[in-house]
């Protein structure tokens, strides 16, 4: 019997060296714990993102990106769809945002996700340590549920559901 293909995929990435930077990470193993039962579901977790995942993009259905965010209050968790990066001059050899790993996906492999969402938490520190901010540990139950939900809703989704 062989595993189904993953219609969902978490990515997360982070340094966990660097504090609240360590919050993808952090998401992403429990992600990994909470639906180590449900093979619809691949997490993978990085330092950064690298052009080399958009041939994982480019098979699911649903993609949810992990990350802090230096922009947001600390704390504050926060999740927005992803549309593909405007064609440009070229790509980052040594690191990818959503956007331009959507559009590597799609320019490589001729397909995108039916879904995109990216999911950050406000970094409150990107100092060396590894510990988060109260802020991040105040926020980390409402991420989980926030990821949860997601992944649930992309999972039982009726469109995906029809996708071949």
């Amino acid at each position: 019997m062989t595993t189904p293909a993953a219609r969902c995929l978490i990515l997360a990435c982070g340094n966990t060296l660097r504090q609240d930077d360590g919050v993808g990470p952090w998401l992403s193993q429990w992600a990994e714990n909470r639906f180590a039962s449900e093979p619809l579901v691949r997490v993978i977790s990085r330092q950064q993102w690298t052009p080399d995942l958009a041939e994982d993009l480019a098979r699911v259905d649903a993609v949810l990106f992990i990350d802090c965010s230096i922009e947001s209050t600390p704390g504050e968790v926060c999740i927005t769809p992803v549309e593909p990066a405007a064609a440009g001059p070229g790509l980052a050899s040594h690191h990818s945002g959503a956007s331009e790993l959507l559009a590597l996906g799609k320019e490589l492999y001729g397909s995108l996700p039916r879904s995109a969402q990216l999911l950050t938490v406000g970094a409150g520190s990107m100092e060396l340590g590894e510990t988060f901010s109260k802020a991040v540990i105040a926020a980390l139950p409402g991420a989980c549920r926030l990821l949860e939900e997601t992944v649930c809703n992309a999972l039982s989704s009726r469109e995906l559901e029809d996708s071949p």
